[in-house]
């Protein structure tokens, strides 16, 4: 028998169970993972509450880990057990003491790099190679807007967008933040509790504003992200934190400049397990140069059986950079 969190139903986190489970073999093409750190992420939260409903239920949580390959299905030729691996595109369940997943989902852990730095990084890390290097490339020297930045894909996007030579504007909630967000990278912040985010970005760029805007808020943020960009800009809208962009008028990107939108997702990029490996070796790489590194706060390294708490914790936005759970 196993641990895992499992749903019975969408809602709140108090929905979240803390169960026994009998883990099956790996099939055709599976590892069996054992965990040793669990990745949080905000879309955990999309799916337990049913903004992004699953088929069947009960159902597990996550798809974020990192561990020790336990057994291997058969057709299993890339890694072997014992090897240490990271995943983040697994089916549900994540959130569990062992996990099934297909081979071409996981990752070798470089020696250098723990379980712990590569839970809180890998499905980030990930995120951040596709928007700043695939969705838009950020070039040397630009200047862009990135929202959330003191966050746990925001405080990756500050390092990225150092070691890349760009200038991020980064959006947070507080004094403390701000300086977090510096500290990892970013050119300039704006409180968004104190400052009108469009008017500082005006003032930041004198007037030009920018070309790109990276928005995970989602409704709260929607007008004034496109308020940021300079005529022919591209808003790209990546997450709903705050809740789901609805009724869009587009007639309003006519208005504001014949602006682009897109709403991307990490699936539609990591299509293949070249894709996947080319991503991976983009950012361990800058993780073992030491360009990006996390530290996640011990106060967000949550045992397993405490996943409703740390859901609590991170939709209270009262986190900074990324949370783990610990089997």
């Amino acid at each position: 028998m196993a641990k895992r969190i499992q749903i019975r139903q969408h809602g709140a986190p108090d929905v979240l169970q803390f169960v026994d489970f009998e883990p099956v073999d790996p099939g055709d093409n599976e590892v069996q993972v054992e965990n040793k750190a669990i990745g949080i992420n905000y879309l955990d939260t999309y799916i337990r509450s049913g903004l992004y409903p699953v088929a069947h239920m009960p159902s597990g949580l996550g798809t974020e880990a990192a561990g020790v390959v336990k057994k291997v299905g058969a057709g299993v030729t890339l890694v072997k057990p014992g090897d240490r691996v990271v995943y983040a595109q697994s089916s549900l369940g994540a959130y569990s003491e062992v996990h099934n997943v297909r081979q071409d989902d996981v990752a070798l852990l470089p020696d250098g790099i723990s379980f712990e730095q590569a839970a809180a990084t890998f499905l980030k890390g990930l995120t951040v190679h596709y928007l700043l290097r695939q969705t838009h490339k950020v070039q040397p020297g630009e200047v862009f807007l990135f929202h959330a930045a003191a966050g746990g894909v925001g405080l990756i996007a500050c390092q990225w967008a150092k070691a890349l030579g760009a200038q991020l504007i980064g959006t947070v909630g507080s004094a403390k933040k701000a300086a977090l967000a510096k500290h990892y990278g970013a050119w300039a912040t704006i409180n968004y509790h104190e400052e009108d985010i469009a008017r500082r970005v005006s003032e930041l760029t004198e007037g030009k504003k920018v070309r790109v805007v990276y928005d995970s808020v989602g409704k709260d943020t929607w007008e004034a992200s496109l308020d940021c960009l300079q005529p022919h800009g591209l808003m790209v809208s990546f997450g709903n934190a705050s809740g789901p962009v609805t009724g869009v008028n587009l007639g309003i990107l006519n208005q504001k400049g014949s602006l682009y939108v897109t709403r991307p997702s990490l699936n539609s990029y990591i299509t293949s397990r070249e894709a996947l490996s080319h991503a991976s070796q983009a950012l361990f790489s800058l993780m073992t140069r030491g360009a990006i590194t996390v530290e996640v706060p011990e106060a967000q390294k949550f045992p397993l059986a405490d996943a409703r708490r740390a859901h609590q914790a991170l939709e209270s936005r009262a986190t900074q950079g990324s949370s783990l759970l610990i089997p």
